[in-house]
């Protein structure tokens, strides 16, 4: 039994066309003939709390990233290619359309399909200002009007609605965060008076919780306090949340350092903030727009831009990277002892996705130091393998069958790191397709992991090293190579990336994924991830400032899918000199069968 996932669909469509129609009757009732409802809660959340996941209780969609628009005659729910048939099948499609992003966005559609001269209402604490241009150019497309609303027109028709989580407020032991918060703030203030900014609205939690050394639980997933802070150019800061939340400890870690006011008090702060006259940074990432109509309404300068804490957070200090070290090796046990489980276990059949998920979550449990899994695992055999955001339901769970890839996407939560892995394994034989795409997919893993690179370089420079071997086929994938790793934060975390789209320079301490993947539709998919970590680089002879990566993640990737004749001596190199780390640092903690099954995992191959 998982203790930290579940299985089940969230939300019945079966109640969709009722809760459409109980929707439509209140846009009428308020003169509006559309209303929009995003994914997004306040903070622009990856994870949202149960009493902020509308579009879930609107419409049983349950992924995490969807946009829907509702007219009194026609619904869409616009999608990513991610959900495509996630979407398709948990709304009821006789009163909601699913939409491909790639085909239609959300403002495209909106053009389309409002009627002229009517009214598109929107709630302005869900959207923010980059979003609601976009919007106001589709309205103004369609001759349209857009409208911001008082209360969330779903809040008012959502009768049983959850209460806003309670988890309690706890501090982040310096052992692990490795910098006081007072330190941080220095830091924050010094970066406030290069950029002439007089206060910071901090809306995203992951960096509240960053730069005040707190963690909670608001979310699943990762341990966020939700709550803002005001951070102004002198004195103390603001901390908002409920005071339930606060617990003894919390206070006493903060200190001076902020006061703690209620939630109710935030946005007669904001008019505070606006009255002095300052210039106001507000995160263009999660600050919404209310924030930003708040503090002008009471004669204050909103400056929209980077939140100065988001690229401070993504370089790790000494302390956090050996907190994830010692997760890695932590987690690098349960992984072996897993994947050394499935092997003996997988080929006399009736094992399911599940079946798995579940065994190494109890795995990850018997370290003593599991606080959650950092997402929902993706365990996909066969077809489900190649849905590269797939999640495993009780209704959508497959058998791992014999001659089958396998691929399992999991991570954990630890008090001193976050960890993300991927392993493809084979039950059974592999076809030569299987063994060539295995093989081009590792070759570009490799590629990233031995890259070397000048300061300066983003990730969208390096990301075609993962795509090379691939390209050479005529063969790609639609995700990026890599994202930010937070230290017992998101498991994705920006602003660093490997991606096309990768334009934050990468900097020494920044921890990423390096996860190239091959799919086939309808028969197996492919990734291989690791965690990586920037550090410095010398080159002798070399006059520039170097940078390569240093692997953080430990266990075997499956030989019986390597085609070696594919291969480089110093790729095959590569692979042997990892898995003699891998012998070398979880071997010694393992015992019998398990120690066995690694150590034959690991053998020197070429």
């Amino acid at each position: 039994m998982a203790q930290f996932q579940s299985f089940d669909a969230s939300t019945s469509p079966s109640q969709g066309p009722e809760r459409i129609a109980k929707l439509r009757a209140e846009m009428a009732r308020r003169g509006f003939a559309g209303f929009i409802v995003p994914r997004a809660d306040e903070h622009q959340g990856e994870y949202v709390p149960k009493n902020a996941d509308r579009l879930a209780w609107l419409t049983g969609f349950t992924g995490s990233a969807g946009t829907a628009i509702i007219l009194q005659d026609k619904a869409a729910l616009i999608v990513d290619g991610r959900y495509t048939i996630q979407a398709a099948e948990q709304v009821d499609t006789s009163v909601i359309t699913p939409v491909q992003l790639a085909d239609k966005s959300a403002e495209d559609w909106i053009a389309d399909n409002l009627p002229a001269g009517s009214t598109l209402a929107y709630d302005p604490w869900l959207h923010t200002s980059d979003g609601l241009k976009r919007l106001e150019k589709a309205v103004a497309r369609a001759g349209g009007k857009l409208a911001p609303v008082d209360i969330n027109l779903i809040d008012v028709i959502w009768i049983d609605r959850p209460a806003p989580p309670q988890a309690p407020v706890r501090p982040h032991p310096l052992d692990y965060a490795g910098e006081t918060a007072e330190s941080k703030l220095k830091r924050i203030r010094k970066k406030m008076a290069e950029e002439k900014i007089d206060a910071v609205v901090i809306s995203d939690p992951h960096n509240l919780a960053w730069t005040f050394n707190l963690r909670g639980a608001d979310v699943g997933h990762t341990p966020l306090p939700l709550g803002y802070a005001i951070i102004p150019k002198e004195g103390r800061a603001d901390l908002f949340f409920d005071p339930a939340k606060i617990t003894n400890e919390a206070g006493a870690a903060v200190g001076d350092l902020a006061q703690f006011s209620n939630m109710t008090a935030f946005q007669t702060s904001l008019d505070k903030v606006g009255r002095s006259g300052g210039t106001v940074r507000i995160d263009s990432a999660t600050g919404a727009v209310a924030l930003i109509r708040r503090i002008e309404a009471a004669g204050g300068t909103v400056d929209v831009g980077p939140d100065p804490i988001s690229l401070m957070k993504a370089v790790k200090n000494s302390a956090e990277i050996a907190g994830s070290h010692a997760a890695h090796l932590r987690d690098g046990v349960a992984m072996a002892r897993f994947l050394a489980w499935l092997d003996a276990e997988a080929p006399k059949g009736g094992l399911t996705e599940i079946d798995a998920v579940e065994k190494l979550e109890a795995f990850r449990v018997d370290t003593g130091a599991l606080k959650n899994v950092s997402f929902p695992s993706i365990s996909g055999a066969g077809p489900n393998a190649a849905l590269p955001h797939y999640r495993v339901s009780r209704e959508s769970n497959l058998p791992i069958e014999k001659n089958q890839i396998f691929l399992i996407d999991s991570g954990a939560q630890y008090e001193d790191g976050t960890t993300d892995v991927t392993r493809t394994i084979i039950v059974g034989e592999p076809t030569a397709e299987m063994k060539d795409r295995f093989t081009r997919v590792l070759q570009g893993h490799i590629a990233i992991a031995r890259a070397v690179f000048p300061k300066g370089t983003t990730g969208a420079q390096i990301d075609a090293f993962a795509r090379k071997p691939l390209w050479e086929a005529g063969l790609d994938f639609d995700h990026g190579t890599g994202h930010g790793i937070g230290s017992y934060l998101s498991v994705h975390e920006g602003p660093q990336r490997i991606a096309k789209v990768g334009h934050t320079p990468l900097e020494a301490g920044m921890m990423l994924s390096n996860e190239p993947g091959f799919y086939k539709t309808g028969a197996y998919g492919i990734r291989i991830e690791n965690l990586i970590l920037v550090e410095p680089r010398t080159i002798p002879g070399g006059d520039r400032e170097m940078f390569g990566f240093e692997t953080l993640t430990f266990s075997p990737i499956d030989l019986r899918l390597v085609e070696t004749s594919l291969m480089t001596a110093d790729e095959i190199v590569w692979l042997n000199d990892y898995h003699a780390q891998v012998r070398e640092k979880i071997a010694p903690r393992l015992e019998g069968e398990a120690k066995a099954w690694l150590e034959n995992a690991t053998r020197p191959i070429g």
